[in-house]
């Protein structure tokens, strides 16, 4: 690993690998304090994505924080405990423990995690269908129609959700919103037409 993860308790100077794990006291290079430095393999050690948690064969070897029985393979970029396969979470290029995501998120200090999605394809084909099953709904349909098929064409490729889902959603909405916006027209057709072919009653 070309960056020191460790530095120096008074200087605060990086230190290199020739100060770790000596039974003596070494004076740091830099201002000279005497320091006993024990380092675990498993600090400078970086994983393949898709590896499992190796389990602890050895007592010298480092454990998960968070499952005892697995070998620790890096630590947390952010709180610096020391992590397995299973509990390494790789965003934007750290790597993470659950408890650090989980408070990054809580705090919204993880602007790029994205944890809720708007079901566009749900929205429109709600909007083109509850309006006509209720009884005032239906005048409603007018607005809400034309909304529904172009939310259902505008979001035709924004993701939906974590589970694949497959455009039946936004095709229901375009025909329903469709069949509607016709019904609308034929029969502001037809009651332009019999006002203008309507018999005038004499007396």
């Amino acid at each position: 690993m070309n960056t020191p993860l460790v530095s120096c308790s008074n200087c605060m100077t990086p230190l290199m690998g020739d100060v770790f794990n000596r039974s003596d006291l070494t004076p740091c290079p830099a201002c000279g304090r005497l320091l006993q430095v024990e380092i675990f393999p498993a600090l400078f050690r970086r994983i393949e994505a898709g590896r499992e948690g190796e389990a602890v064969i050895e007592e010298t070897e480092s454990s998960c924080f968070y499952h005892p029985q697995k070998k620790a393979v890096l630590p947390c970029d952010a709180c610096g405990r020391f992590l397995c396969a299973l509990c390494d979470c790789e965003v934007s290029g750290r790597h993470l423990c659950p408890a650090c995501i989980e408070i990054g998120v809580t705090k919204g200090k993880m602007q790029n995690l994205e944890n809720h999605r708007t079901l566009y394809d749900s929205l429109a084909l709600t909007l083109a269908i509850v309006p006509t099953l209720l009884v005032f709904g239906a005048c409603f349909t007018i607005f809400t129609s034309p909304l529904a098929i172009y939310l259902a064409i505008r979001h035709w490729n924004t993701p939906t959700s974590i589970v694949r889902r497959t455009k039946a959603r936004h095709v229901l909405a375009i025909v329903f919103g469709v069949t509607t916006l016709a019904g609308w027209i034929a029969y502001v057709v037809f009651m332009r037409y019999t006002v203008t072919h309507s018999t005038p009653v004499r007396r």
